[in-house]
């Protein structure tokens, strides 16, 4: 069970590859919003209530992985933009990008609360929005 979400990808996609191949095997993922960051809320610092607000080691941790710089930031603005194109929200495309992964037979959705969850859950509708155009403008975002 591994993290792997659009800004933690090396496991699943490098690390794990000769796995797929050689077994067939699929993974179960989770951490798909990056701890909320994938869903735009810490784009303009950190909001009071947050994960980030409530746990400050993991706030120390995002902060000594760069998670809270500039650059990362812009990344996660660009791909709002994406999802608002696509009328999903980022949380939802960054979900579906997951379910996207032919190697990713599900995903562990960390939810605070019922709305988070149907939200989460509404992606079954917005997976097919992830054209492979729309899929090589989030690589280009992400890299």
């Amino acid at each position: 069970q591994p993290q792997y979400n659009m800004l933690k990808r090396e496991r699943v996609e490098k690390e794990y590859l000769p796995i797929y191949e050689k077994y067939g095997m699929g993974l179960t993922t989770f951490s798909p919003l990056a701890s909320g960051f994938l869903t735009g809320k810490y784009n303009n610092g950190i909001p009071k209530g947050s994960r980030l607000d409530l746990f400050p080691d993991l706030k120390k941790r995002f902060e000594e992985q760069g998670k809270l710089s500039g650059a990362l930031v812009e990344k996660v603005e660009k791909l709002g933009k994406v999802a608002k194109d696509l009328d999903i929200k980022l949380s939802q495309l960054a979900i579906s990008w997951v379910l996207k992964n032919q190697h990713v037979s599900s995903v562990l959705l960390g939810v605070s609360n019922m709305d988070q969850f149907k939200e989460n859950l509404s992606v079954i509708k917005s997976e097919k929005k992830l054209t492979e155009d729309v899929m090589k403008k989030i690589e280009e975002i992400i890299g």
